[in-house]
């Protein structure tokens, strides 16, 4: 039975809404919270691999003893109104929220209701750069790759719960705000605890791995996102793997199968779409003795999740014609500072594409 912290309900509870957050929570209960059992709230988003991630993650969360609690929060027009009713009883008793995306408007409107005076952001990626130094300088909470664009009517309307989530989550009057991160936070904010998350869990729990004598390649989304053009990233794809000898491409959860279905033809690479997130994948095995990545959160993660092995993870910078002409005008910057404070990783020049 899933520990709980008697009948008042749980002390802690953590909300995700992509398996990635979901295994950090993992992480950070194992270096932060071992032996105390959590809620996890899986805020389940509609798209069919990712629910498919998620419920594989899921069943790893219940073996670990923590109470798993699934929302179909998107699942129509009132799953909204269903899902914060039912939430708001256990949010106001929680001690501590633990949460995967800041950025999240489902997260942001959850934090407007809870009294818990410890809130921790575990790692999301890239993202969590971004939010981190957003928050010290006071900044709007905005994701990256929307930068520099003009505020639409939704958010606008929704501007003054973002601002209110913001405060909830500067350290003021006893409350608590920690980031538990992989990545590398240079500019933390005043009273904000900052924890290294290095994979302990996923080390303890898969591998070591069996390598095998190609490479394989990680796909990306910034197709998807509207940063990089597709043509350019399926010349890209194409060069690196001829390079390199890669034999297996494995994508992204938001890469759409269109773009999927063009890479296996034009490359001959094997598309490979992951059940669970490519930490524990490489960690599992078998994995290439080289990981060809573009700048993404992997180029951090994976070192971690595979230290004490001979897999060598390589980053091919993204070159600025690659990008489309609608990409924030921060979008290269952020990239390169992606890869350049990535560390224990090989970086490759970007490919020349015509």
């Amino acid at each position: 039975m899933s520990p709980r912290a008697g009948n008042s309900g749980p002390r802690t509870l953590a909300f995700v809404e992509s398996p990635v957050q979901l295994l950090n929570v993992l992480e950070w209960a194992h270096v932060r919270a071992s032996g105390a059992g959590l809620t996890l709230v899986v805020l389940s988003p509609v798209d069919p691999m990712t629910r498919g991630q998620l419920r594989r993650m899921a069943e790893l969360a219940r073996d670990e003893g923590h109470e798993v609690r699934w929302e179909e929060a998107r699942g129509g027009a009132t799953a909204p109104f269903r899902t914060v009713g039912g939430l708001t009883g256990p949010l106001r008793r929680a001690e501590r929220v633990v949460m995967g995306d800041p950025f999240s408007r489902y997260v942001q409107l959850l934090l407007t209701i809870t009294r818990a005076r410890e809130l921790v952001v575990v790692d999301d990626g890239t993202a969590t750069m971004e939010f981190v130094t957003q928050l010290a300088r006071g900044e709007r909470l905005v994701r990256w790759h929307r930068k520099g664009s003009r505020p639409g009517p939704r958010d606008l309307l929704f501007a003054p719960v973002s601002s209110a989530a913001r405060r909830r989550l500067t350290p003021a009057g006893g409350r608590r705000v920690e980031v538990f991160s992989s990545m590398p936070i240079e500019e933390a904010p005043d009273g904000v605890t900052i924890t290294a998350n290095d994979f302990s869990w996923t080390r303890a729990r898969f591998g070591p791995p069996r390598l095998t004598k190609g490479a394989d390649m990680v796909g990306t989304s910034l197709v998807e996102t509207g940063v990089v053009d597709a043509e350019r990233y399926l010349e890209a794809v194409t060069g690196l793997a001829k390079k390199h000898g890669a034999t297996r491409y494995f994508a992204h959860r938001r890469e759409n199968a269109e773009k999927l279905h063009r890479l296996a033809v034009e490359t001959g690479l094997e598309i490979v779409r992951p059940d669970l997130p490519l930490e524990l994948i490489a960690r599992r095995g078998p994995i290439g003795r080289t990981i060809l990545s573009f700048p993404s959160t992997v180029v951090h993660t994976l070192p971690l999740a595979l230290a004490g092995t001979e897999v060598r993870v390589a980053v091919c910078d993204i070159d600025p014609r690659w990008l489309t002409r609608n990409a924030s005008p921060r979008a290269q910057g952020f990239l390169s500072g992606v890869t350049g404070s990535a560390k224990d990783v090989h970086r490759l020049a970007a490919v020349a594409v015509v």
